[in-house]
């Protein structure tokens, strides 16, 4: 129950088209979503494989919630071998087209092969086909959405590529209909097998084990998640502030008082040009939503099931920057494309975040990539004017080298279109302040400010991501879930809590709850409607076992394609004092550091060098990949 027990398997090379039976046991192990597409990758894409060959896949899994109404239950889960890190890929999104896979009537959609031509794969339930898109093949994401809609009918749900992907820059996503698949270079893995995008329309109810309990939690969620009010909004009552504001709400404080806010290539976590600029105290800067959600928002476009939502969707007209209209741009991308850029124009900001979405890229990778070009031009290390006027606080050439890295166009365009560690490695110098983590950017934290993402940056298996854990959420508060009084400017005691957010994120990725509700239905809630969507009757230690599980595959991956503890360690700028800011003169020692990921491992259940000890994988029921890659060894012991 909960389940259609059914996989689609498309492969492009041959055109053959195929269903398989998804065990029961597998969907009780594995659950759905990220779970389902983190052990096909390790199954089925071994160390031989290169990111963009045929061999790689595109596995689409819904997550278990999608589909009956959950509140928020609207994620779905892309993975595939990431061409940005070389390793585990996972791209989460609250996409239609995954609510719409599963009412075909599929668990999963595993794409392998490489067509001959442009190709789009539609599926209208039990009708599977491939057609050409060759008159697909060059346009916009958007614009390609409108063709297939008239096409085939405005109730398809696409996952597209844009110009980024069909070049296969590295830091390419898959647009869903306003929401992105945006990290680890999906997006050129499409590009790279032909796939131009997948329609999908269903017309089946998802099964699900006790429908009557399951509405009533959901009942009982949607009153949760809609009657929370932080403040008053005129003329619509109390709202909470990240549905009036979105993911930025926090920035000011995130900004003024926490210092975390990443600014100038991640030199500071202090936006201090932007505040400088104010006249008075009551003055927003730009990229705060308090300041432009009132005058360029009217709507939202929520994800599907959404009771909760954080859309803000910018609409302007005849600014110098031309017509505008996306949904966001939130936080990360606030981060990604305007402090750490030294921007604080919002309207340039909305406009590069169309951009980003209509050519099918990355917006924290996109503009931690540019930063990296900003500040190597500054030292002299590039050439400044590689077709644009590569300087901080430079609107013009930030829209320029979006458009550049998404058609590879120019030196700065073929620089800069892999990322920022990729981007070092091509100039020979510069790789100290490249920002990331296995060669992705991190998410929009100053890590020497709240010193247990810098741990959370470090471990985390798809690279430097803030959402493998939302350890920000215990951090920044100092009290999340079973956690309480934590400092974040310490670096060490953040392990145990650590592990539980990831195994407890996981589990999100795996149901496709959003994580806007982390703080509300936490396990206890989201192992009730578990139970009651597949009637498994999970208790909490077997619910918690499955995250733990998905999250140690992921890892065993990376370690399979050779990744060791020198990939879990953080790049050189975090070791750096801060220059200003209200945490001025932090940084992160690196000895701390080391002493935290050896408490970490042995937390884990992993050995010194990070790799899962034989007898921590057979306790989590994968005696198969204990036997082909678990450790032997003891583990360091946890207070060393």
């Amino acid at each position: 129950m909960g389940y259609w027990y059914r996989r689609l398997d498309v492969d492009l090379s041959t055109g053959e088209v195929s269903t398989s039976e998804i065990s029961e046991e597998f969907a009780r192990k594995y659950m759905g979503g990220a779970g389902f597409t983190t052990r096909v990758l390790y199954d089925e894409v071994g160390p031989d494989v290169d990111p963009l060959d045929p061999e790689n896949v595109v596995a689409v899994a819904p997550g278990l919630f999608v589909g009956p109404s959950v509140p928020t239950g609207s994620k779905t889960s892309f993975g595939f071998k990431s061409p940005l890190t070389g390793g585990y890929g996972k791209s989460i999104v609250g996409a239609k087209m995954g609510d719409q896979l599963k009412r075909a009537g599929y668990d999963m959609l595993v794409v392998r092969g490489e067509a001959d031509e442009p190709t789009t794969l539609v599926i209208e339930d039990d009708d599977v086909t491939l057609e050409s898109a060759e008159d697909l093949w060059g346009m916009e994401t958007w614009e390609a959405d409108d063709v297939l809609k008239d096409e085939h009918g405005g109730q398809f749900r696409t996952a597209i590529i844009g110009p980024a992907g069909e070049n296969r820059a590295h830091i390419a996503g898959i647009e869903c209909e306003d929401r992105q698949a945006g990290r680890g270079g999906g997006g050129a893995v499409m590009g790279a097998k032909n796939l131009k995008a997948i329609a999908v329309k269903g017309s089946k109810a998802p099964p699900v084990a006790r429908e009557e309990e399951l509405e009533e939690l959901n009942n009982h969620w949607r009153l949760e998640t809609t009657g929370r009010g932080d403040i008053e909004v005129e003329g619509t009552g109390s709202a909470s502030v990240d549905v009036q504001y979105g993911t930025g709400e926090a920035m000011e404080v995130k900004n003024t008082e926490l210092g975390i806010f990443p600014t100038r290539n991640w030199q500071s976590g202090y936006f201090k040009k932007a505040y400088d600029r104010l006249e008075s105290a009551d003055e927003r800067i730009e990229l705060d939503p308090r300041y432009w959600t009132e005058e360029y928002v009217d709507t939202k476009r929520p994800c599907p099931y959404c009771t909760k939502p954080c859309s803000q969707y910018f609409e302007a007209e005849d600014t110098p920057y031309g017509d505008i209209a996306a949904d966001g741009p939130e936080y990360e991308t606030q981060y990604a494309l305007g402090g750490n850029l030294e921007i604080d124009d919002i309207e340039a900001v909305a406009k590069a975040n169309e951009m980003c979405d209509r050519f099918g890229l990355d917006t924290i990778d996109t503009g931690n990539a540019i930063a990296w070009a900003m500040e190597a031009a500054e030292k002299g290390l590039i050439d400044p004017d590689l077709d644009h006027d590569l300087e901080f606080g430079n609107a013009r050439a930030m829209l320029e080298a979006v458009e550049a890295i998404a058609y590879d166009e120019g030196e700065i365009g073929d620089l800069l279109k892999d990322g920022n560690l990729a981007a070092a490695r091509k100039v020979g110098e510069g790789e100290e302040f490249a920002t990331q983590v296995k060669g992705m950017a991190p998410a929009g934290f100053q890590a020497r400010s709240i010193k247990g993402m810098a741990l959370a940056f470090g471990v985390a298996p798809r690279g430097a991501d803030h959402l493998t854990s939302c350890m920000y959420a215990l951090e920044m508060g100092g009290d999340f879930w079973e956690f309480e009084d934590y400092d974040r400017l310490r670096m060490d005691g953040k392990s145990v809590a650590l592990k539980s957010l990831e195994d407890l994120m996981t589990l999100y990725d795996i149901t496709g709850l959003c994580k806007f509700t982390r703080g509300l239905t936490l396990a206890e809630g989201t192992l009730d409607l578990a139970n009651a969507m597949t009637g498994f009757d999970y208790s909490m230690s077997e619910f918690l076992t499955v995250g733990e599980r998905v999250y140690n595959v992921s890892k065993a991956y990376n370690i399979r394609e050779g990744f060791g503890r020198e990939d879990d360690m953080i790049p050189p700028r975090f070791t750096e004092e801060l220059p200003d800011g209200p945490t001025e003169g932090e940084s992160i020692d690196p000895d701390a550091y080391e002493r935290e990921l050896d408490r970490y491992y042995a937390v884990r259940g992993w050995d010194v060098n990070g790799t899962p000890l034989r007898e921590t994988l057979n306790e989590l029921d994968l005696p198969e990949i204990g036997d082909e890659l678990g450790a032997a060894n003891e583990m360091v012991p946890a207070d060393d």
